[in-house]
Order: structure tokens, then C-alpha cells, then sequence
């Protein structure tokens, strides 16, 4: 019988780096991480723009169940927290 997924992270926060992934699979790996997540789990997302039409898709998707947060929001550098509840 398979173990069920443990999820390692102690802090419940997940990097995920959308720079290095090719741009026309972002949208469809963010979604994948965002849905794994489980309720009170983080996903840490860095890229080099501020992704306001992802943003608004997650919005749209998952509505209230996911949380959106600025960590850093400077040119080149942008760091945003996407928690579950």
C-alpha cells in the first residue's frame, strides 16, 4: 500500500521561481503547485515582473481559498506569498 504525499516543508512554505520556467508553461506550473497546496500551506513566488493577469486568474480560480500577499514588489524583483486556507 503507497504512503500517502507528505509535504516536507517545517514552515509550510514552498519556493516556486517562475524565471526559470519557459514562459508558455508558467501559467499551467503555477496552477499545478497552487493546486497540491493544502489549506494553510504557502507557495513563495519569485519572478522578474509583477504578474497582475496571473493574478487575476488566481483570483478568478480559486477565489477566496487562496490568499495573495507582496512580499517584495521592486522593478526585476518580485516576491509574492499565494497561502491556502
Amino acid at each position: 500500500m503507497s504512503q500517502p504525499h507528505q509535504h516536507l516543508s517545517p514552515d509550510a512554505i514552498y519556493p516556486f521561481d517562475a524565471r526559470g520556467v519557459a514562459k508558455r508553461f508558467r501559467h499551467a506550473a503555477i496552477f499545478g503547485a497552487l493546486d497540491t497546496l493544502m489549506s494553510g500551506e504557502t507557495m513563495r513566488f519569485a519572478n522578474d515582473h509583477d504578474p497582475l493577469p496571473l493574478l487575476a486568474q488566481i483570483a478568478q480560480r480559486y477565489g477566496e481559498r487562496v490568499s495573495i500577499e507582496y512580499r517584495q514588489r521592486e522593478p526585476g524583483a518580485i516576491v509574492i506569498d499565494f497561502r491556502v486556507d
